[in-house]
């Protein structure tokens, strides 16, 4: 019986170079859930930002993080631009900002209440569950996205009381609905 890598060396290579087809890949991860966050900068001319599911921690140490950027985002050109960045982890309770920040052609600053800055000059949504500030330390092209790795240099997590109170139940996103995680959906 001849082995696996010949029977995979005996397929056309055709075979294993055809795309997916973008629809089928969005298919596949609308029922993968993701965390939501927003990401905010202002690279000196104004604020920007936009709602991510694809923040992820890298490494604790150095504490990196990444996201990615969709070319078709209004955000995009700005956000590559600046040298440092905020990211916000949103709770169920921040819903809709991150409906706000996900919405096209508006000003997501507009309610000059849902916002400040750092004294380092950042836009901060202070009502996030956890932010983290940090600069911009790698970018990559993929695809019609660009992947950006941020190194971590300052955060606000919830206290100890407000994971009590059950205030920082994480949003996420999943099959095109948002959802919350709690007491409810944990699993034995």
């Amino acid at each position: 019986m001849p082995s696996t890598s010949t029977q995979a060396a005996d397929r056309p290579a055709a075979h294993f170079d055809q795309l997916l087809a973008a629809d089928d890949f969005k298919a596949a991860f609308r029922n993968h859930p993701a965390g939501v966050s927003i990401v905010t900068a202002d690279p000196g001319d104004g604020p920007v930002g936009l709602t991510a599911t694809s923040v992820f921690s890298v490494s604790a140490n150095p504490p990196l993080l990444v996201f990615s950027l969709s070319g078709h985002s209004s955000s995009a050109p700005a956000l590559k631009r600046a040298e440092t960045v905020v990211v916000h982890l949103l709770g169920a309770d921040q819903l809709e900002l991150a409906k706000t920040f996900s919405t096209s052609g508006i000003d997501r600053f507009a309610d000059a209440g849902s916002w400040t800055r750092l004294v380092t000059g950042e836009p901060v949504l202070p009502s996030a569950n956890a932010w983290l500030r940090g600069k911009i330390v790698n970018q990559m092209e993929a695809g019609d996205s660009t992947v950006v790795a941020v190194q971590v240099l300052q955060a606000k997590v919830p206290d100890d009381q407000a994971r009590a109170a059950g205030q920082s139940r994480p949003l996420v996103y999943h099959n095109r609905t948002w959802h919350h995680l709690g007491d409810h959906s944990a699993l034995s």
